[in-house]
């Protein structure tokens, strides 16, 4: 390897040994009900890069909602997952996201700069919720949240109720709003 390809695959070790926080940044929501084993933010991720895949919209690109869906949380390796209870006014928790994809992109270095731009393009698409994409993605952010609750009540025998009543009207994708109802109508059941 040449002295730039060797400099372009630390970058890549060091974004990744950055990014590797995320398998074990427990979701707080879950931490402050008393989760026994809550999820990790990568584990929301993942699960929500396939419901992205099995999307059924012809008028989306599926491949770019898969990516937001990776990379909408990736800032929480560095600021930890922060939720609207945790007493951070939103303009906080957007700046200080910022500045950590800034760092995450920078780890990239010059050699991998256009990866660390389309992750920091992908990252402000989600957050400015303009395109369509980005606005599935954060239904499929919510869809996933409640098919975690309703696993975690059966699991826990807990009532999570909170999670359920935020997301009450906030499904308008078809696809995505059938899976909530089914959610809901299988919770009913256990």
């Amino acid at each position: 390897m040449t002295n730039s390809s060797e400099s372009a695959a630390g970058s890549v070790i060091d974004f990744l040994t950055l990014v590797t926080k995320l398998k074990r940044t427990q979701r707080t929501g879950w931490v402050n009900n008393q989760i026994t084993e809550p999820e990790s933010v990568s584990d929301h991720m993942y699960r929500m890069s396939l419901m992205a895949m099995l999307l059924d919209d012809p008028t989306l690109d599926k491949t770019k909602c898969i990516k937001l869906a990776i990379v909408h949380d990736l800032a929480e390796c560095l600021v930890g997952d922060i939720t609207p209870f945790d007493g951070v006014s939103k303009e906080d928790k957007h700046q200080m996201e910022a500045q950590a994809m800034q760092r995450l992109a920078i780890t990239l270095g010059p050699e991998n700069a256009a990866s660390g731009q389309e992750i920091m393009a992908l990252w402000k698409e989600y957050e400015d919720n303009g395109t369509e994409e980005a606005k599935v993605v954060h239904q499929l952010d919510k869809c996933e949240m409640i098919q975690q609750a309703m696993e975690y009540e059966v699991q826990d025998g807990k009532q999570l109720d909170q999670f359920f009543d935020y997301t009450r009207h906030l499904f308008t994708h078809p696809q995505i709003k059938s899976w909530a109802q089914a959610i809901l109508a299988r919770r009913k059941q256990t």
